[in-house]
């Protein structure tokens, strides 16, 4: 199978945006925590870093259908490409 992560800028911008929106969110969680914060604005954070890192993924994931899956499929390797997808969704 293909390794790499083929993508067009924009979407290579798109990703580093929102893996850097989590990182802001993870470094904020941490302050809070040496700062002795209040657990449930911890909490709010931490979601918050949860839900960039999932649209990090979703964005991730959607390239890899658009371009490395689409690709294997054409060159007749639709079933070792879709188990691998398979097993990413198992861990969810």
């Amino acid at each position: 199978m293909p390794k790499g992560m083929p993508r067009d800028q924009s979407i290579e911008r798109t990703i580093l945006h929102r893996l850097k929106i989590a990182r802001g969110h993870l470094d904020k969680v941490i302050g809070m925590v040496e700062e002795d914060h209040y657990c449930i604005d911890v909490v709010h954070q931490s979601m918050a870093v949860q839900a960039a890192l999932r649209e990090a993924d979703h964005l991730i994931l959607k390239n890899h259908m658009q371009t490395c899956v689409a690709d294997s499929i054409r060159k007749g390797d639709a079933n070792d490409v879709i188990d691998e997808v398979m097993k990413i969704m198992e861990k969810k």
